[in-house]
């Protein structure tokens, strides 16, 4: 019998990392500085996500996909993705600017590198006092020689849309998008099982031993959408107490919860694994098959395809991402 499923967070130091992972996700004092990324539920080969709960402690996600395959997964999603668990879900703590970078689609990733392409979701979850920003997308057209001369100059910032972020704040990045989470960001990332980044701008900064970091400007070029679009800010209505979608697209639909009730989520005709992001709050997590499990702020529990409802019990307000695909 499969059951809810917690993992034990993957903690990345970065350059521009935080300090504010560790105190949200409630986890021991640790020595490790600077954690930018918590990697909650990863399949990505060399960071498999250890599960820490239940008769499966000690196995990873990609031992439990292999063992399950579509009772996890979805008999769908088993059939498109095998062995390959689709769905990567991180929390990012931007103390300083992250590159400029970009992702490649499907297609180009499977030719250049033989992996998915890489389209993400943020939910903004603090913004430092309202002094976070994020650049993403286009602010005037350009073509690709102007690209490059831009990137030579110093320049890609300036045509680069520039948001001031508010908690509650989502965006969608379909592959191609140019973007950068700025300094103030504390946000759940929800994205493909890829790592493919192209690096277009790092503002001149030196890695640990000294050296300026790598940009892929030439890989870059053929992966940018240079169509400018009018606001890539979502725009929703938040409610209480019941689901408001944020996102639905071919890899993955998010929606967000903000309740003050117990509710009852109905999953039987739903033919794919649910993952539940808390962001706010804590709630007791009941499904059909009797299992209960504690969600807090800060976790994220995967449930399997065979779940078919949860029953979630609150006394106090909590808000929490759902996705599927």
């Amino acid at each position: 019998m499969l059951y809810p499923y917690k993992f034990k967070p993957i903690l990345m130091s970065t350059l521009w990392g935080g300090d504010k992972i560790i105190p949200f996700k409630r986890l021991a004092n640790t020595s490790q500085a600077r954690i930018g990324e918590s990697w909650d539920i990863s399949n990505v080969q060399g960071n498999e996500s250890v599960v820490i709960n239940g008769k499966d402690a000690g196995k990873n996600l990609r031992q439990l996909v292999r063992k399950y395959k579509g009772k996890l997964m979805g008999e769908s999603n088993y059939e498109r993705f095998g062995n390959n668990f689709p769905i990567l879900v991180k929390f990012i703590d931007a103390c300083k600017d992250l590159s400029i970078q970009v992702h490649p689609n499907d297609e180009l990733a499977s030719e250049r590198h033989g992996t998915m392409g890489k389209t993400e979701m943020w939910y903004v979850i603090d913004n430092n006092e309202g002094k976070a920003h994020l650049r993403l997308g286009l602010n005037k057209q350009i073509t690709p020689e102007e690209y490059e001369a831009l990137i030579a100059n110093d320049g890609i910032c300036d045509v680069l849309d520039e948001y001031a972020v508010q908690p509650g704040d989502v965006f969608f990045l379909p592959p191609g998008s140019i973007h950068s989470i700025g300094a103030g960001c504390f946000l759940a990332e929800i994205q493909q099982t890829s790592t493919i980044t192209y690096r277009i701008y790092d503002f001149n900064r030196k890695d640990k031993d000294g050296n300026p970091r790598e940009l892929h400007t030439e890989l870059s070029k053929a992966a940018i959408d240079f169509q400018v679009k009018d606001n890539y800010k979502t725009s929703y209505t938040p409610k209480q107490n019941e689901p408001v979608e944020l996102v639905s697209c071919p890899n993955f639909t998010t929606s967000v919860y903000d309740l003050t009730e117990d509710m009852l989520l109905d999953y039987s005709e739903l033919d794919s694994f649910v993952i539940l992001v808390c962001t706010k709050g804590h709630c007791l997590l009941k499904d059909n098959e009797g299992n209960e499990i504690e969600m807090h702020e800060g976790e994220s529990i995967l449930f399997p395809a065979t779940t078919q409802e949860v029953q979630v019990c609150t006394d106090q307000q909590v808000t929490f991402l759902e996705t599927f695909i």
